[in-house]
């Protein structure tokens, strides 16, 4: 099987995240969840509702038991979140977790704007996750979200 292409899934995420109305309380996020080299989903941030996160918009869009999500990869603009303000939310690295995904591509980790310490990144290695990190494309994932303090 060919390796996947990061970066055209990685902008692709990106075009969707400037599809995020900004607001000064959250984050503008793009994700796309890909199984042989097929997009299943995609989700940005206050897609559908003003407390959506990207991830679970796009994750919204799938039967949690679609067998094409146990070889997945989620491409997302911004580490999975780690925790939630809205508490009553389960954070995106347990959706992702629940959802069996194996590989998840991020374009940066998330800043310690709204939650102090993130750990999406090392909850998601400690399940057995790949998490693969492209520094290369951040300052592209982090352009919309200029209006925030980062």
């Amino acid at each position: 099987m060919p390796e996947p292409d990061h970066h055209h899934w990685m902008n692709r995420a990106i075009e969707l995240a400037r599809r995020s109305p900004p607001v000064p309380g959250a984050f503008s996020v793009g994700a796309v969840i890909v199984a042989d080299g097929v997009e299943l989903a995609t989700g940005f941030s206050r897609e559908a509702d003003p407390k959506n996160h990207a991830e679970e918009a796009a994750l919204a869009k799938l039967d949690p038991a679609d067998p094409r999500l146990r070889h997945a990869t989620l491409y997302s603009t911004l580490e999975p979140c780690s925790e939630r303000a809205t508490k009553t939310r389960l954070p995106c690295t347990d959706r992702v977790l629940a959802a069996g995904i194996p590989a998840v591509v991020i374009a940066w980790r998330e800043p310690a704007t709204f939650v102090v310490n993130c750990v999406g990144v090392e909850r998601l290695r400690e399940h057995g996750v790949r998490v693969l990190e492209l520094p290369e494309l951040a300052e592209a994932a982090m352009s919309m979200n200029r209006h925030l303090e980062l």
